[in-house]
């Protein structure tokens, strides 16, 4: 039995490897952050300003997109209301504008 007292030490190694790169598998596979992304984060390394910046354009293209969303509504609820009005109802609009 003495002969295999270097066993435990080695299998308990394994076992924490193995462990970690599970954890590390799962975090990869439902898109969790990485720890090194993690510990970058607290240090605020100079890469942070170029993410910064992308969240900045990524946030007004953002509101862009809404606000041309919108405009997009207001006009298929007119179009809608051109196509499910009566025909007479639509000539007479079309005709008090001009």
């Amino acid at each position: 039995m003495k002969e295999l007292s270097w066993l435990v030490p080695v299998l308990i190694v394994a076992a924490v490897m193995a462990s970690k790169a599970f954890q590390t598998w799962v975090r990869a596979k439902h898109g969790y952050p990485m720890e090194e992304s993690r510990r970058h984060r607290r240090g605020q390394p100079a890469g942070d300003l170029d993410a910064d910046r992308k969240i900045a354009l990524l946030s007004t293209e953002n509101e862009r997109l809404t606000g041309q969303v919108s405009r997009l509504e207001e006009r298929i609820a007119v179009l809608e209301r051109i196509a499910t009005d009566p025909a007479e109802r639509v000539a007479r609009e079309i005709d008090s504008l001009r």
